[in-house]
């Protein structure tokens, strides 16, 4: 008796057990809400990230275009000003070039210099480098040049200060070349980009921005140490290096992963990058699920009571519920009508579940479609492939493979662009598809490879079906890309080889002596 009764108490209660089953149900389904509504809003905040990053950073690049404009326009005025400075004496230059400085506040420094490099005038005076020769050779270059001109962030000899300058040539009114008028922005100074731009850090987010000129050296980041240094190796740089504007994720030069918007200056050839830490996000991801946790603990708490309470007094409806919930994920499920109880509890109980299933199911079926799913093609994809060879091979079914591969591929993605190739993929799939008999089935293998199945098809008729294929591909017209030509091998099983690597091998063979021999045309292994 003392045995039976320790083997009873070891036995779960119809309690304990429909009770752990729907907690188990309702985890289930929390989960996969919480882990929906995580990827939805981790897309959401990157695609919103990326957004704003972009709109901000095309904001401040038309301001700044704006600004260079200005100083531009400056730069042009006063070398018109002084297209008689032969005649003028040098302290009214000086008086000049001082009102010109503190007027705008374009400029840390302005410098006039004759055309043969000697520093004629310079405010501030207390830079010392008038009468003395420009040695830079950003310096030498835009004298040369007689042209506007921005130089690439440099150290220079004479203060030891990283600078950018702008410069306009000066010609007198009978159109000699008298020399240039430059204005210098100290880099790792207070100057007008940190005046402009310094208010909009976001440090407490991690979000920040910086300034890269043409040739990609920073020449504005919230870290001064940095300025000057060469980052056209980061993506979104060597786009602006390209003149283009736009938002990705990016890396920067500590490893640290950043949504990154960027947009070009077309005054001067900059670009500027508005960057969020990736890390921010997880964080706001983070606080997003504890809500969500927050919200559903106490509705999970007070249905867990209820239904120990309620499985007390109905048993049978809870017993079915509980021999649903063990089989749910198993097999396909049809819940009987909830109107065939005569207890609200149990008939709303019987629904909720029902709806989980029914969510559990679409997810999962949408799931397995998507994993079979060749995104591009609509066709099944490899591991489709693999499965369905594997099944013939072990029912005994004899068949043949064709692997196809488009001929000269890469001259259409690199002559019309990626998009253009999708196309050209799917007018191919589509040809090949409309040449196929009912049974026959084609599978995306990778790139522009594909291999169709013939089940109780020989070589020999293999080789007809392909050259049906290669025909209706060569006669057809792809978007933009023309006429068409397609390559392909064929191996039979068992045949050519008694199992699944083999066989594919085989074929390959065949599609490469396809290949090697001229393209546009089957060959059978041998």
């Amino acid at each position: 008796m003392l045995k039976r009764a320790l083997r009873h108490s070891r036995r779960l209660s119809l309690t304990t057990l429909l009770t752990g089953m729907v907690t188990l149900v309702i985890l289930l389904t929390s989960s996969i809400l919480l882990l929906g509504s995580y990827e939805s809003k981790k897309e959401s905040l990157t695609e919103t990230t990326l957004r704003l990053n972009y709109v901000n950073a095309d904001r401040m690049s038309r301001t700044m275009d704006s600004v260079f404009e200005s100083m531009r326009n400056s730069l042009k005025y006063n070398a018109g000003r002084l297209s008689n400075i032969k005649a003028m004496v040098p302290e009214d230059v000086n008086e000049s070039l001082d009102l010109m400085r503190s007027s705008s506040n374009f400029f840390n420094s302005i410098t006039v210099v004759e055309s043969g490099g000697l520093v004629r005038n310079v405010s501030p005076a207390s830079l010392g480098t008038t009468g003395k020769h420009v040695t830079s050779s950003n310096s030498k270059e835009a004298l040369a040049l007689r042209k506007p001109y921005i130089s690439s962030p440099y150290l220079t000899a004479n203060t030891k200060r990283l600078i950018v300058f702008l410069s306009q040539p000066i010609f007198s009114s009978a159109g000699t070349y008298l020399g240039l008028l430059s204005g210098t922005i100290y880099l790792q100074e207070n100057n007008i980009l940190s005046e402009i731009f310094d208010n909009g850090q976001v440090a407490d987010t991690g979000a920040y921005y910086y300034i890269v000129d043409s040739e990609g050296h920073l020449v504005y980041h919230p870290d001064k140490q940095l300025i000057g240094k060469d980052v056209s190796s980061n993506k979104a740089v060597r786009q602006l290096m390209l003149k283009k504007s736009g938002n990705m994720p990016v890396r920067n030069t500590q490893g640290i992963d950043m949504l990154a918007g960027y947009s070009s200056v077309p005054a001067n050839g900059w670009g500027i990058v508005v960057v969020s830490p990736v890390s921010q996000i997880h964080h706001e991801l983070i606080g997003h699920i504890r809500i969500l946790i927050g919200y559903s603990s106490l509705p999970f708490i007070v249905l867990l009571l209820g239904v120990i309470l309620l499985v007390r007094k109905f048993t049978r409806p809870f017993v079915y519920l509980a021999d649903v919930v063990s089989r749910m994920g198993k097999e396909t499920i049809k819940m009987q009508d909830s109107q065939k109880y005569w207890s609200r509890e149990a008939y709303l109980l019987t629904d909720g579940v029902k709806l989980a299933l029914t969510n559990i199911q679409q997810q999962t079926d949408q799931l397995t479609h998507e994993a079979s799913t060749d995104v591009l093609t609509g066709l099944m994809n490899r591991r489709s492939l693999e499965h369905t060879i594997h099944q013939w091979m072990d029912s005994g079914l004899p068949f043949s493979v064709v692997m196809l591969d488009v001929d000269k591929f890469k001259l259409v993605n690199d002559t019309y662009g990626h998009q253009v190739g999708d196309e050209v993929l799917k007018h191919v799939v589509r040809v090949i598809v409309a040449s196929l008999r009912p049974d026959d089935v084609c599978y995306r293998y990778g790139g522009e490879e594909f291999v169709i199945l013939l089940a109780r098809t020989m070589p020999t008729e293999a080789f007809s079906v392909g050259e049906r294929i290669r025909r209706a591909v060569e006669h057809s017209q792809a978007p933009s890309a023309g006429t068409l030509t397609v390559s392909q091998g064929i191996a039979h099983y068992p045949t050519h080889a008694s199992d699944l690597e083999g066989l594919l091998e085989k074929a390959d063979q065949a599609l490469y002596l396809a290949k090697s021999s001229g393209r546009n045309r089957t060959v059978v292994a041998e």
